[in-house]
């Protein structure tokens, strides 16, 4: 049971003071460069998916 409490302490301490935490200015900005990334990836996706969308019902109209 000591173990646990020790595990428990040292992690805590761990978080606390030894954790470096980003300010509100840098997370702010990684949270702006995550949304544009997310939105850029999702375009890029439904690009595609409309792109393959596309030709496979062409295909199936010379064939259907």
């Amino acid at each position: 049971m000591s173990k646990l409490i020790t595990s428990i302490q040292e992690s805590w301490h761990e978080f606390a003071v030894k954790a470096s935490w980003p300010t509100m200015t840098e997370l702010q900005k990684s949270t702006t460069l995550v949304i544009v990334g997310t939105i850029i990836f999702s375009l890029v996706v439904f690009g595609m998916d409309k792109a393959i969308s596309t030709l496979l019902e062409f295909v199936y109209s010379i064939f259907g």
